[in-house]
Order: C-alpha cells, then sequence, then structure tokens
C-alpha cells in the first residue's frame, strides 16, 4: 500500500531522526512538512492540514502530550502516531488516553513506521489509499474497481460494495444482519433473502462454484477465505 500524496507532518526534536524519516517518507510518495517543536508544530498543521502527524513524546517546552490535546481538539480528522524512547506502560496509555491513535517506541524500524502509518489510513482515511491489496484481490476505491487474480470483475455498485466488505473482513464470519447494515444500510426495509441473491451472482462471477473463496456457515452468515 503506497502513502503517495498523504500530508505527513514530522514532529521531533532530533535533526537526525526528522531528516532520516523525511527521506523514507518523501522516497514513499508522501507530502511531508516538519517542526522541531510544539509551538511550531501546531503553526505547521493549522495550514498544512496534515492527514497523519508523527510526533515525539519529549520535547522542550509544548511536550507531545500538550501537541496532541491541541491538535485533536481542532475537530479535524488527524491521525497521531507518537514517538517515545520510553518504553512505560503509563506513557503510553496516557498518550492514548488524550487522543493518540498508535504509538511507537524508539528505536524502531522505517519498516514499523510506515506499517503503523498504513494502518492508520486504512482506518482514517480509506477513500485516500487509492488501490488496496488483500491477498488475490486489489480494491481501487477512487475507480470503485475491484479486481481478482489481475482481472477487473464487472460488478454493480451494491456488488462492488458487498464483496468490497467481505474481502476486507477476510477470515471473519458475516451475519446476513450485519452485511444488510453495512452494505444496504440501517433502514434497509428489504429481506435478509436479497443477501443470498447477490452472494450467488459474486460466486459466479468469481467462478467460485465450490464455494471455497465465499463459504456458507450455515446458521452463522459468511465467510471470505484466501491465504
Amino acid at each position: 500500500m503506497s502513502v503517495k500524496g498523504i500530508r505527513l507532518l514530522l514532529v521531533d526534536d532530533e535533526p537526525h531522526i526528522v531528516q532520516f524519516l523525511e527521506l523514507g517518507l518523501l522516497n514513499e510518495g508522501a507530502d511531508v512538512r516538519t517542526a522541531s517543536n510544539g509551538e511550531e508544530a501546531i503553526m505547521v498543521a493549522s495550514d498544512f492540514k496534515p492527514h497523519v502527524v508523527i510526533l515525539d513524546v519529549m520535547m522542550p517546552g509544548m511536550n507531545g502530550f500538550e501537541v496532541c490535546q491541541a491538535l485533536k481538539a481542532t475537530g479535524d480528522n488527524i491521525a497521531i502516531i507518537m514517538l517515545t524512547a520510553k518504553d512505560e506502560t503509563q506513557d503510553r496509555v496516557k498518550g492514548l488516553r488524550i487522543g493518540a491513535d498508535d504509538y511507537v517506541i524508539k528505536p524502531f524500524s522505517f519498516e514499523e513506521l510506515l506499517a503503523r502509518i498504513q494502518a492508520r489510513l486504512r482506518n482514517q482515511f480509506p477513500n485516500l489509499l487509492g488501490e488496496v491489496v488483500y491477498g488475490p484481490f486489489r480494491i481501487d476505491d477512487l475507480r470503485k474497481e475491484l479486481s481478482y487474480m489481475d482481472q477487473v470483475l464487472e460488478l454493480s455498485p451494491t456488488e462492488y460494495e458487498l464483496l468490497k466488505f467481505i474481502v476486507m473482513n477476510n477470515g471473519i464470519v458475516l451475519s446476513k444482519a450485519l452485511i444488510l447494515d453495512k452494505v444496504w444500510g440501517y433502514h434497509f426495509g428489504g429481506e435478509e433473502n436479497i443477501v443470498e441473491v447477490y452472494i450467488r451472482s459474486l460466486r459466479e462471477k468469481l467462478q467460485d462454484k465450490e464455494h471455497r473463496l465465499i463459504r456458507t456457515l450455515r446458521g452463522s452468515g459468511y465467510r471470505m477465505d484466501f491465504p
């Protein structure tokens, strides 16, 4: 999954860490801004409107906890990942309680941080991701296209939303009631059997005659199964 075009703000008073992360994230295609202290971070965030903030806890003056509270208080949808050199549970709990979305302990690898960023994007900004790969499936939410084994499937809007939902929940049993709520909407007044009709159609398009991809669990619902 790419972070291309994602706005990222790096806040740390250690120049070598900022330089290391900035270079890596720029190479991944992100739009990056930096700040070396809390006050500067809040000013930059006000204009830059970052999707994700990588925020060091221990900084002179305004610390990371205070910056986190200030950024969350704006009401903007910002994912905040806090960095700390302290492997102390109380610091992690404090950060999460004041609104931090994730926590990374120094030292960490760039790959670990990138994975954390991608997880926050999936959770808070799914529409920004463009193509996302799940096993043999590729979901392009911007184009509303879903591919299986590199072949674009011809899907109706409802089929697209249904298949996307069960693919993203691979391995999880999904009841008909839950599927209706998430795909058709809470106010849908039709019968649960509509789910069976659409599942049958998807199986045909996936050539899943033996129901190995979309399994039926009698009395429970459906489960997508792929490695």
